[in-house]
C-alpha cells in the first residue's frame, strides 16, 4: 500500500493564507520528485509546483509563483504547499503527486506523475 494524503484545506478569505500538507506512508517518494495540481469544477487539472526530491530545485505555474512555495521534509515523509494571498480564482481541489522514476528533472506535466492523493479542498471566498 502507497500513500499520499492531502490535507490542510479549508476556507480562507481573499488575501489569506492557507498551510497544505502531503503525507507519505514510507520513505517511497524521498527520491521522486513531487508536485502539487489543482483542480477547480468544470476545468481541468491544472499544474501548481514541483520540487526536486533534495528540495534543491522548484517550479512554479505563472499563476501562482510569487504566492505559493512547494517545500518536503524527506525525514517526515511529507510535502507541503504554503499558499498566500489567496485569490477566489485559487479555489479547486489540490492534489499531490509523486513524480515517475523514469522522468529525469522536474515537470509540469500530468502524465509524468505516476502516483496521486485523493486532493483537499481549498475554498477561498471575496
Amino acid at each position: 500500500q502507497v500513500d499520499l494524503v492531502e490535507s490542510g484545506g479549508g476556507l480562507a478569505q481573499a488575501g489569506g493564507s492557507l498551510r497544505l500538507s502531503c503525507a507519505t506512508t514510507t520513505r517511497t517518494f524521498n527520491f521522486r520528485a513531487m508536485g502539487w495540481f489543482r483542480q477547480a469544477p468544470g476545468k481541468e487539472r491544472e499544474f501548481v509546483a514541483t520540487i526536486s526530491w533534495s528540495g534543491v530545485t522548484k517550479d512554479y505555474a505563472d499563476s501562482v509563483k510569487g504566492r505559493f512555495t512547494i517545500s518536503r521534509d524527506n525525514a517526515k515523509n511529507t510535502l507541503f504547499l504554503q499558499t498566500s494571498s489567496l485569490k477566489p480564482e485559487d479555489t479547486a481541489v489540490y492534489y499531490c503527486a509523486a513524480q515517475k522514476n523514469t522522468v529525469r528533472g522536474l515537470s509540469r506535466i500530468e502524465t509524468d506523475y505516476e502516483y496521486w492523493g485523493q486532493g483537499t479542498q481549498v475554498t477561498v471566498s471575496s
